[in-house]
């Protein structure tokens, strides 16, 4: 944790975004690129918790574009082992997450104020990012509705409109206000309940869809 704080230190207020996607979700070889190339592309320090391997079992070698390291050096981490999450979403110099939309995540980062720019891999992540989007607590980087598939430039893109422009101060604003809400049991209470009718009206329209084309 020292050399990791003493990294963060050295970096302006609220200018780094965090980059982790939980343990569960591990990015292929073309989205690790993708991201790599954004990350890169967006000018911004960034603090990237990768998981090369998500246990014994996965085989599946993925690797960071060549000379990636060393072009982003001083400006970016690359962190492969465990990272103190909850320390780094703390410290001031950390503006904002780059994440899966993994719901602990996701509430660490409100708690301290931190902007969210979602990507998404899995069914219920998207249902997580579905409902932040709609209630405008988050900012989901596009893909492509024919592959799935996304771009560095569109990672760069997301990530300097949530974290420096002006057409992205929405998100900042929202992440300030909602910090409140993790501290307050009834409105905590009142968005999970909202939240869990929002997967059930979506699921009720998931269904009304399959019958009207069965």
């Amino acid at each position: 944790w020292r050399a990791t704080k003493e990294w963060l230190d050295k970096q302006a207020k609220g200018s780094v975004v965090y980059v982790a996607f939980g343990s569960e979700v591990k990015p292929n070889q073309t989205e690790l690129t993708e991201i790599a190339h954004g990350l890169e592309l967006s000018g911004l320090p960034f603090f990237w918790v990768l998981r090369n391997r998500r246990g014994l079992a996965d085989t599946e070698s993925t690797e960071l574009p060549e000379g990636f390291e060393e072009r982003t050096k001083g400006r970016g981490v690359v962190c492969t082992s465990w990272a103190p999450q909850f320390k780094i979403l703390s410290h001031d110099s950390v503006g904002g997450v780059l994440t899966h939309s993994g719901w602990s995540t996701v509430v660490e980062a409100i708690q301290f104020e931190r902007a969210l720019i979602l990507l998404t891999f899995l069914v219920d992540q998207g249902l997580h990012a579905s409902f932040l989007v709609e209630k405008k607590m988050a900012y989901l980087i596009p893909r492509d509705e024919r592959d799935g598939s996304f771009t560095g430039d569109l990672v760069a893109e997301s990530l300097r409109l949530v974290m420096v422009a002006q057409e992205g101060k929405m998100y900042r604003d929202t992440a300030k206000e909602m910090r409140g809400l993790f501290g307050d049991r009834y409105r905590q209470d009142r968005y999970v309940d909202n939240f869990l009718g929002f997967l059930l009206s979506h699921s009720r329209s998931k269904a009304k869809d399959k019958q009207i084309h069965d």
